[in-house]
């Protein structure tokens, strides 16, 4: 089996490419970051950002000579950074550039990764598109309110993800595509907003890995457009 992991220098994504490389059943491992991370016998990295489209389209370009890519992992994701882009707590807070730069990173990116991997997948066998989610994308979740461009954003993926595993299933009835809540993790983008969480709750970015490799494998065709957390569990639209 050949995997590729988007968003492989970041801590989740890291930790994927680190245990989909000891697995037996893993032949390569294609990293890609915007900036080489990865390295080990059966890991090849890739530098690409997945909101430059030409980036993209130059990967899948090169990997077509490779065997079919059997399972793709989005492990990107923004919700703030140190340049003052925050969640919002009221619609009064939202602007375009939030939206812009949230959306950018949550959805389109991911979007043009489908774009340029799906054809590169299995059509007469088992093959996987995932791509991290969260739980605040379920609509029907939703009682707080707030975090209005990340929320949306996530939704929209969600979205998205559905439409690929309805398309995908017309040519691989072994095709399944899906969006995974990781929980609360020790990384970068959850950092800010981790003091009220207990201890139980917060996950390593291996914890979260091995979680998220665990659904993936016990994944079946039927489950094929939904969004489900780390234990398994499907969270609602």
């Amino acid at each position: 089996m050949q995997a590729i992991v988007f968003g492989a220098s970041g801590g989740i994504g890291h930790a994927l490419v680190t245990q989909l490389s000891a697995r037996n059943d893993v032949t390569c491992v294609h990293a890609v970051s915007r900036s080489p991370a990865s390295s080990g016998p059966n890991i090849v990295s890739h530098t690409t950002d997945i909101t430059h489209e030409a980036d993209l389209a130059a990967l899948a370009g090169s990997l077509k000579a490779e065997r079919d890519i059997d399972l793709v992992i989005v492990a990107t994701g923004l919700l703030s950074n140190d340049r003052g882009l925050s969640p919002e707590k009221s619609y009064r807070h939202q602007t375009m550039d939030a939206f812009e730069q949230v959306f950018r990173a949550n959805t389109f990116g991911p979007a043009l990764v489908a774009k340029h991997m799906l054809p590169l997948m299995p059509r007469s066998r088992r093959a996987v598109f995932a791509a991290l989610s969260a739980r605040v994308g379920s609509i029907s979740d939703n009682r707080l309110g707030g975090w209005h461009a990340y929320r949306a954003s996530k939704a929209a993926l969600n979205m998205l993800v559905r439409n690929y595993a309805i398309e995908q299933a017309r040519i691989n009835d072994q095709f399944i595509a899906v969006t995974l809540h990781p929980g609360t993790v020790d990384t970068g983008l959850s950092q800010p907003f981790q003091s009220n969480v207990p201890d139980a709750q917060l996950f390593t970015a291996n914890q979260s890995a091995e979680h998220l490799l665990s659904v993936i494998d016990n994944l079946a065709p039927a489950d094929t457009g939904k969004c489900f957390d780390w234990a398994g569990k499907q969270v609602p639209a």
